[in-house]
């Protein structure tokens, strides 16, 4: 039992919760690339991402793997996102670490579900049985690059028009 329900259950809220704030956070990234600022769409995609790398951490879990490390350095990743766009206002600097800060958060949250999916799903599990095979191995080098650049023009582009107020 975790937080109340049991462990299948949990697995589906933390599941849903990833998949919105992967969904929110693309949504905040095209807004990025249109330099549009898009404060609930943000709060929400944070919001959902924090709580994706927090209810990560509450797993029946036994030593350190690489799913707790991946959860550490997102929550560092976000706390510095979070700095960026309320405490900093993305004044100066700010600004693009916010969007490289906000991209890599989306990435980990995307590279878990290439995992996961890879993992579980029947499809896809036979064609990477230990994860160390082709198919697997080009999915995570394409997120990866599609994130290096697509987070390098939002950082190019990203400049709201409205300061955020403090």
């Amino acid at each position: 039992m975790v937080l109340g329900m049991s462990i299948e259950t949990f697995t589906i809220v933390h599941v849903v919760i990833s998949l919105m704030a992967i969904a929110s956070g693309i949504v905040v990234l095209i807004g990025m690339l249109g330099s549009h600022r898009i404060p609930a769409w943000t709060a929400f995609f944070l919001l959902t991402t924090v709580l994706t790398s927090v209810t990560g951490f509450l797993f029946p879990i036994r030593g350190f793997t690489p799913a707790i490390g991946t959860g550490i350095v997102s929550c560092l990743v976000l706390a510095v996102a979070l700095y960026a766009l309320y405490g900093r206002h993305l004044a100066g600097a700010w600004r693009w670490i916010y969007v490289a800060s906000a991209a890599t958060a989306l990435y980990f949250n995307v590279l878990v579900l290439i995992i996961q999916s890879f993992q579980k799903l029947p499809a896809l599990k036979p064609l990477a049985p230990t994860q160390s095979e082709p198919p697997f191995l080009v999915a995570q080098l394409v997120a990866l690059i599609a994130f290096l650049i697509v987070g390098t023009i939002a950082a190019l582009r990203f400049r709201p028009r409205q300061p955020l107020s403090r």
